[in-house]
């Protein structure tokens, strides 16, 4: 991509003298050349999300975004494979986000992806062949960088207060939990971990039930084994300072919130940065686990395309829930894009 030089306002309008042009300005904080914008892209196992944006004081303002559920893991934990059906899938979204990302002169931009292309037997022929037919350069970025990335993205989200605190991101392939120290203005991270067990792939792992009992009985086997991957974690961690503050990331915990707030259909201005007793979202994970499919897909803010993985996500989130008796749960419609473009844009580090 070029500097957009090209671009630059040339300062003069009709039926005014001709005045010598102005030296050059260079780009500041809060005062950024028309049209020109950074961007950030997140690959994960089940969904592919776009972030444009443009500095604006501290932060950035977002201009463009683009999200599309695509399963790129989809049949991974049998074959060990991305499957040729989720890769063309995978590479119509991207090919929607490489003219986006032309159209809106993007001079910096971060792809990433995650823990489909980490374990996959031909995730590096994946990212070669999207880099040919669409030009978005993939970078597989390590567990680690993702629990990062993640927790800059939104830990301006978490409630004030002393000691530790937990910020877990449930994606599609795995799930990152991070306890921080947030009395500075990043944050500085104490312990991470990465768990194998994503709303995907323990959805497979799983398979799914019928009969009211059958559920009951798979609900309990998923939490028993999300359990069991956290467990080394769970060894590490002591009991927290203070009162104990949770935030959550991810499309599970704002779907959670949704159903726990009875939205007709999701509203991000209204679930973003919301608090939300963590009895209630259990209760709501509970009631979510013991429907049916049916009864599920005609859930607002489920629906089909979330009914059959949403279980899992529950799944999970009592699991956390378990792990760091919070009483409220911060909810995050923000993360590793997010973190992506503050790095971008401020140079910062975590």
């Amino acid at each position: 991509m070029g500097d957009g030089t090209a671009n630059m306002p040339r300062g003069r309008g009709p039926g005014k003298a001709r005045k010598p042009a102005p030296p050059p300005e260079r780009p500041i904080r809060g005062r950024w050349p028309e049209g020109r914008h950074y961007a950030a892209l997140d690959l994960g196992t089940n969904n592919c999300r776009l972030l444009i944006a443009r500095p604006q004081g501290s932060g950035f303002a977002v201009v463009d975004a683009f999200s599309r559920i695509v399963r790129l893991g989809e049949g991974l934990a049998t074959s060990g494979r991305l499957s040729d059906a989720a890769i063309e899938r995978t590479i119509a979204a991207l090919r929607i986000c490489a003219e986006k990302l032309k159209r809106r002169n993007v001079i910096l931009a971060r792809s990433v992806a995650t823990e489909a292309c980490r374990q996959a037997a031909n995730g590096s022929e994946f990212i070669e062949r999207v880099y040919r037919e669409t030009g978005i350069a993939l970078d597989i970025i390590t567990a680690e960088e993702e629990a990062r990335l993640a927790v800059l993205g939104c830990h301006a989200l978490l409630e004030p207060g002393d000691g530790p605190a937990l910020v877990f991101d449930i994606g599609g392939g795995s799930t990152e939990l991070v306890l921080v120290d947030s009395r500075g203005e990043v944050p500085r991270i104490l312990d991470w971990h990465s768990a194998q067990w994503g709303v995907v792939s323990l959805t497979e792992a799983s398979g799914s039930a019928e009969s009211a009992e059958d559920r009951a009985a798979l609900y309990a086997s998923m939490r028993a084994r999300v359990a069991e991957s956290f467990a080394p974690f769970a060894k590490r961690l002591r009991k927290p300072r203070g009162t104990p503050r949770l935030l959550g990331t991810s499309g599970t915990v704002t779907t959670l919130a949704s159903v726990h707030l009875g939205l007709a259909a999701y509203d991000r201005s209204v679930v973003d940065g919301l608090i939300v007793p963590a009895p209630a979202m259990r209760e709501v994970s509970q009631r979510i686990a013991a429907m049916s499919m049916a009864e599920r897909s005609r859930v607002p803010c489920i629906g089909s395309e979330r009914a059959d993985l949403v279980v899992a996500g529950c799944a999970i989130l009592e699991t956390i829930l378990d792990l760091w008796p919070a009483e409220r749960l911060g909810i995050a419609d923000r993360g590793i894009r997010e973190g992506i473009l503050r790095r971008l844009i401020n140079g910062r580090s975590l």
